[in-house]
């Protein structure tokens, strides 16, 4: 069944964490939200919290690091909907275990840029088409990190760290090749998901808060920035 409703977003690595929580607070908005997840128990499961909170909430299976699920994933999305509003690119890993960039495993670097960069890329690019397509001007977001900023980086996870900086270059790529959207990249903090850990500062309602705000609020003439607590701020 297609949605009737006039607002779309995809979220992936919406199964729990942030990405969970921007699902939730899009629908609030009135956004059909499809809950972008590599594990489909938990995809599903999430999807359909939502969906017994009177939301509507679609599960898409989708693993950022494959291509054909990828575009598995958009074929879906097609019998589901014909325009994409809003994608929140927000799948992401942090396998870091302490070492700094002087043991700095090339497999661990791998699979975190395959994940945290080139996932972003191939999905931005296949769910393009349906972006185009948005009436109100399509709004791409792309979950940054506060350990990306060249300015303050220093030697915390620096796989995930260098992942984070390639994925704001990624932001101003796209933002350059796509004037009529509005793509941007946002730090939500140190907040307390999986990733984060239980000692972090922010709840995740907090750190999902700007995300929201650029998806559903944010004139569509914001773009090729780096925003935190509502604020642009530098790279």
């Amino acid at each position: 069944m297609t949605t009737q409703h006039p607002k779309t977003a995809l979220i992936t690595g919406a199964n729990k964490g942030i990405g969970f929580e921007i699902a939730r607070q899009l629908a609030k908005r009135g956004f059909a939200v499809f809950v972008g997840s590599r594990d489909m128990a938990k995809g599903r499961a999430a999807a359909q919290s939502l969906c017994d909170e009177g939301y509507e909430a679609t599960f898409i299976q989708l693993d950022v690091v494959d291509p054909v699920s990828i575009k598995q994933a958009a074929g879906t999305f097609s019998q589901k909907a014909d325009h994409l509003d809003v994608l929140i690119n927000n799948a992401a890993i942090l396998e870091d275990h302490g070492e700094t960039i002087l043991k700095l495993n090339p497999e661990l670097l791998d699979r975190t840029l395959a994940t945290n960069v080139q996932g972003t890329i191939m999905v931005t690019q296949d769910f393009l088409p349906y972006l185009q397509k948005s009436p109100a001007g399509a709004r791409i977001i792309n979950v940054s990190s506060d350990v990306s900023t060249l300015s303050t980086m220093q030697t915390y996870a620096p796989a995930y760290s260098i992942s984070k900086a390639a994925l704001n270059a990624v932001t101003r790529q796209f933002a350059a090749a796509l004037p009529h959207m509005a793509v941007n990249a946002v730090s939500p903090g140190w907040v307390r998901t999986d990733m984060g850990g239980a000692g972090a500062s922010r709840p995740v309602d907090k750190g999902a808060e700007t995300i929201v705000w650029l998806a559903a609020e944010a004139p569509v003439t914001e773009t090729g920035k780096f925003w935190r607590d509502k604020e642009a701020i530098g790279w």
